[in-house]
């Protein structure tokens, strides 16, 4: 028999008895439900329900107005004692469950260290990014310096100071975006031209590049693609020094056997001017669609410096010479991988991109 129970039955009054039993139960009852509780949530509220402000306890504790002043010591002691028992009851509990829990989440999350790893997938480079990279690693092996200019361009540095007027037909809406009135999305990387020999005296080894913008979308073409500038300003400047720095250049990407050819063309920009291209690597020269059934692919557009474009930049031509080119990264990627279709460097795919 408890202290508890001898005290109920040998003094006071009938309230205190009754009162003095029902703590009794209390403990017992609040033993019960901390057996029960399965998990911290239970546990909780069956804390709540006995120790809480409006719990069992805090209800017997109320009661103690009905008892004789010389009554209340007792039942306060005994109340107590009860209450501090219950609260040993639920830490003790509180710690087989919190230990329960970290067992059960060691086992869930239990890793063998003797399996081999998981094997995670990581990122890679572009193919036009990393055939960037290479392009201007051959030109600075050649002296060359690598410039940045802005992809919204003023129409001066876009057309004018190349020598591009406003009759062209590139300056018409069908070729061209324009923004703002005197803004053009840039149609070349040649803008990156004017401003370094703008700014900086000759002799000038510069290669720029970036996204140019075109009204124009098919197999080899699209309206968003990379292209890279290049052009050298010095004295006595030839186009044998063109041809020179052009044929090192496919040599050093494509290798030392691949055939190449210059053909005269136009630019406003350059004078006299040339085409450079390469035997296709899609048909060896026999003729396909991609070639269009001539063997060849044109792979950059070159020339030397119109002495207009000199003069505009505060140049003398009487003094200065040098020579420009312009090649799409895309294009010479395509080349260089044997793409045959423009778009799939742009679609994303990743069954596409990983290949490379």
């Amino acid at each position: 028999m408890t202290e508890g129970s001898a005290l109920n039955e040998e003094v006071g009054s009938p309230a205190l008895r009754e009162l003095l039993a029902e703590i009794d139960t209390a403990l017992a009852d609040a033993e019960q439900a901390f057996g029960r509780a399965g998990d911290l949530a239970a546990l909780e509220e069956a804390r709540i329900a006995y120790l809480g402000k409006k719990g069992r306890l805090a209800t017997l504790n109320q009661r103690f107005g009905q008892l004789a002043a010389d009554e209340k010591p007792l039942a306060g002691k005994q109340l107590n004692a009860r209450k501090a028992e219950i609260v040993r009851l639920d830490a003790e509990r509180r710690e087989q469950l919190e230990r329960a829990e970290i067992e059960r989440r060691l086992e869930a999350e239990a890793v063998d260290v003797t399996l081999p790893g998981a094997a995670v997938p990581t990122g890679r480079l572009h193919p036009i990014e990393q055939t960037r990279r290479q392009v201007e690693a051959i030109f600075r092996s050649m002296g060359f310096r690598v410039t940045e200019s802005p992809e919204v361009e003023t129409e001066w540095v876009n057309f004018e100071a190349l020598n591009i007027l406003s009759d062209h037909p590139a300056r018409d809406m069908q070729d061209t975006f324009f923004t703002d009135r005197g803004k053009v999305l840039r149609t070349h990387t040649s803008g990156n031209q004017i401003r370094t020999m703008t700014e900086l005296e000759p002799p000038l080894a510069i290669v720029s590049t970036g996204k140019v913008y075109r009204c124009d979308s098919d197999v080899t073409h699209s309206p968003m693609f990379y292209q890279m500038e290049g052009y050298l300003v010095d004295k006595a400047i030839s186009m044998g020094h063109l041809k020179g720095v052009l044929e090192s250049f496919i040599h050093a990407l494509y290798g030392a056997k691949v055939g190449t050819r210059f053909r005269p063309s136009f630019f406003p920009f350059t004078e006299p001017s040339a085409e450079l291209d390469m035997a296709c690597v899609f048909c060896s020269g026999s003729g396909c669609r991609v070639c269009s059934q001539t063997g060849w692919l044109e792979v950059l557009g070159c020339g030397m410096i119109h002495p207009v474009v000199l003069r505009n930049c505060g140049i003398d031509p009487e003094v200065w010479s040098g020579f420009a080119f312009g090649l799409g990264l895309d294009r010479i990627t395509m080349l260089k991988y044997g793409i045959d279709n423009i778009r799939l460097l742009y679609e994303n795919d990743l069954r596409f991109l990983s290949q490379f």
